[in-house]
C-alpha cells in the first residue's frame, strides 16, 4: 500500500528534478565557478555513501602540500548564513560533520554556509591563500560549478538500483552522473572479487572520460567521548556493548560492533539526530541493567560530536561513552592513482588561475 502512494509521488519528484537539472543545463541557472581549485564529494542519494569520511580522506592526502579549506552546508544547525567552525563549536551552531572534521583537523579552515557559491566567496576573503575548497555534499547545488567532481555510491545499495524519492533513496537523476570526473563505491568489502568489480563497472555504464575506484571503511579502536572523564577500559570480545547510532545506515556499525564485542543490544536513532536529556537517559537505563562491571556504550564518531555538546550529559557517567573512528581505505593498486588524478586536477587548477591572474 506504502509503494502504491509513493510511486507517484517519486514520478512527481523526479520530474521536478529533471526541470530543475534542464535549466541548469540550458543556462536559464547559471553554475558560478570559483577561482580556486574546487572539488566536490557528493552522491544522488540521501546519505549513507560515506561523503565524510571520503573527506576526510582528501583532507588528510592534500593538506600537507595545499592550503586547504572545506565548505559544508552545515546540516541541521540552527544558525544560517556564512560561519567559521571553531574547535569549541557545538553541532547545534555549525552542524555535526563539519565539527567532527574540524575536531581532527584543527589547522584547517572549516565553514558552513547553505549558499555555496557565498560561503567559497567568504573563505577566499577569510584565507586569501586558500589553494584548494573541498566541498561537502554539493554534487545537487548546482549554483557553484566545482572543478572537479566525486559522486560516491554504496556497494551494498548501488544507485543503478534506486528509485526517486520517496519511493527509494535517489534525490536527484541517475543521469546526472555523466557530470561526475570520477565515481567511488564506498563501503566495499575488503575482499570483493575482480568478477564484482567489472559487474558494477559494468552496471555504472560510465563515460570514457570517467574514472572509477572502489573503497571500504576501516574502524579503528574505541576512543572516550570526553577526553577529561574517562576510565581506562580493555576492548576484547567478552566486553559488554550497548551499541547506538543516528547516522543513514547504522546497520554496517552494528555489524561491526556485533563481531567484536559481546553487544546487549543497538539502539538506531534517525540520521543527524539531535539527542535530548530524554534519549541519554534511555540509553543510560538500558546500559545500568547490564549486570557485567565490564562494560561500555559505543556509538558512532558523527554521533560523539553532538553528544559533546549537550549541557545534559553532565549528570551521567561520562566515562562510559565512547565512539568508534573510522577511515577510509582505497583499494592498494588503484590508490596512487587516485590521488594523482586529484593532485593532476590541483595543478591544472593553479596553473590556470596564476594565468588568469597574469591577464587580469
Amino acid at each position: 500500500m506504502l509503494k502504491l502512494i509513493a510511486a507517484p509521488l517519486a514520478m512527481i519528484y523526479g520530474l521536478v528534478v529533471k526541470i530543475r537539472n534542464l535549466l541548469f543545463d540550458l543556462k536559464f541557472f547559471r553554475s558560478v565557478p570559483v577561482n580556486r581549485a574546487t572539488i566536490c564529494v557528493g552522491n544522488l542519494t540521501v546519505g549513507g555513501t560515506g561523503k565524510t569520511p571520503h573527506v576526510e580522506y582528501l583532507i588528510r592526502v592534500l593538506s600537507p602540500k595545499y592550503r586547504v579549506a572545506l565548505l559544508s552546508r552545515g546540516y541541521k544547525r540552527k544558525t544560517k548564513g556564512f560561519r567559521i567552525v571553531e574547535v569549541h563549536s557545538t553541532a547545534t551552531e555549525v552542524g555535526d560533520e563539519p565539527l567532527q572534521i574540524k575536531t581532527k583537523f584543527p589547522e584547517v579552515l572549516v565553514a558552513v554556509d547553505g549558499n555555496r557559491v557565498r560561503g567559497a566567496n567568504a573563505i577566499i576573503h577569510h584565507q586569501p591563500d586558500t589553494e584548494i575548497i573541498i566541498l561537502d555534499d554539493a554534487f545537487q547545488h548546482r549554483w557553484i560549478k566545482p572543478g572537479y567532481s566525486i559522486v560516491l555510491t554504496d556497494f551494498n545499495n548501488m544507485i543503478t538500483r534506486d528509485f526517486f524519492l520517496p519511493l527509494g533513496r535517489l534525490r536527484d537523476s541517475l543521469s546526472e552522473l555523466h557530470r561526475a570526473d570520477c565515481v567511488v563505491v564506498s563501503k566495499c568489502p575488503k575482499t570483493i572479487k575482480p568478477i564484482e568489480r567489472r559487474l558494477i563497472i559494468k552496471d555504472l555504464n560510465l563515460f570514457p572520460y570517467q574514472a572509477i575506484f572502489f573503497s571500504s571503511i576501516s574502524y579503528g579502536s574505541p576512543l572516550p567521548i570526553f577526553k577529561d572523564d574517562f576510565t581506562a577500559i580493555e576492548f576484547n570480545s567478552k566486553l559488554k556493548v550497548l551499541a547506538f547510532a543516528g547516522v543513514a545506515n547504522p546497520l554496517p556499525f552494528f555489524d561491526y560492533v556485533k563481531s567484536n564485542y559481546d553487544v546487549v543490544d543497538c539502539i538506531a536513532f534517525p540520521d543527524h539526530h539531535r539527542y535530548s536529556e530524554k534519549n541519554i537517559k534511555a540509553i543510560f537505563e538500558s546500559f545500568s541493567k547490564i549486570t557485567s562491571q565490564h562494560k561500555v556504550i559505543l556509538t558512532t564518531e558523527k554521533d560523539a560530536a553532538r553528544l559533546r555538546a549537550m549541557e545534559s550529559m553532565e549528570g551521567f557517567q561520562k566515562d562510559a561513552f565512547h565512539f568508534v573512528p573510522i577511515e577510509v581505505i582505497f583499494d592498494i593498486d588503484t590508490e596512487q592513482q587516485f590521488i594523482n588524478q586529484i593532485e593532476g586536477y590541483v595543478r591544472k587548477s593553479k596553473r590556470n588561475s596564476n594565468l588568469y591572474k597574469e591577464q587580469g
